[in-house]
């Protein structure tokens, strides 16, 4: 599977994607932001970090970068796009995911692991998981909070577009569970087509066993098999 990794000024997790995408298989490439060219890929990620440092609001500058033009040509073509974090900003920014991340409730930066329950498992993305699976994932934010209107929200339900909720240990969705303030508990969405993710926790942190997890890896096997 070929694969691209977008960097922006102020991404910091560029380089943790490339190295799971080459651990599982894939063929990365490093793509500038300024670049007026994609190459080929199957998968575009868009990774976490804090690009153009946040200014304004996350995301939306490096939405407007020169790379995002050939970024949503991709989507439009039907080609995959995972975007973690920051990149779940820049994706909803674009207005290739529905909604917005806003400040975190308590307005205070979350950097710790989470519990995730899996809402939809019938996608290139999660095929590798089983439908309502707990698993550990990683969160580093501070901008996470996923804000929609009611209308939005009841689409994502109808058409099974909600990927993760955050939820304890037993896979219960509580406020409690909620690091944030998304509403219904919301971590990671897809486009309607299933063809785009977008989630705050970042599954490229939990990839290898010597990094404390590997839950995240079988959303990279997922995608290779796919």
């Amino acid at each position: 599977m070929k694969s691209s990794v977008i960097v922006f000024p102020g991404s910091n997790c560029d380089r943790d994607a490339f190295t799971v995408l080459k651990a599982t298989g894939c063929q990365p490439q490093m793509v500038w932001h300024g670049d007026s060219a994609l190459p080929k890929s199957d998968l575009v990620i868009v990774p976490g970090g804090f690009s153009y440092g946040d200014y304004l609001r996350s995301g939306a500058i490096a939405a407007n970068s020169p790379i995002m033009r050939e970024v949503i040509a991709h989507a439009k073509r039907g080609g995959l796009i995972l975007g973690i974090c920051n990149g779940f900003q820049i994706l909803t920014e674009t207005g290739l995911l529905p909604g917005t991340l806003m400040r975190n409730a308590r307005l205070k930066f979350i950097c710790r692991e989470v519990s995730l329950r899996v809402e939809n498992n019938v996608t290139r993305f999660t095929s590798r998981y089983q439908k309502a699976q707990v698993i550990t994932i990683p969160i580093a934010h501070h901008d996470g909070n996923y804000f929609a209107d009611n209308a939005t929200l009841d689409l994502l339900e109808e058409n099974a577009q909600i990927a993760f909720r955050y939820c304890d240990d037993q896979g219960k969705v509580t406020d409690k569970a909620n690091p944030n303030g998304s509403l219904g508990n919301i971590a990671g969405i897809f486009n309607k087509e299933k063809t785009i993710l977008g989630m705050m926790p970042h599954p490229e942190r939990h990839s290898e066993a010597i990094l404390g997890g590997i839950d995240g890896r079988l959303m990279f096997e997922s995608l290779l098999a796919a």
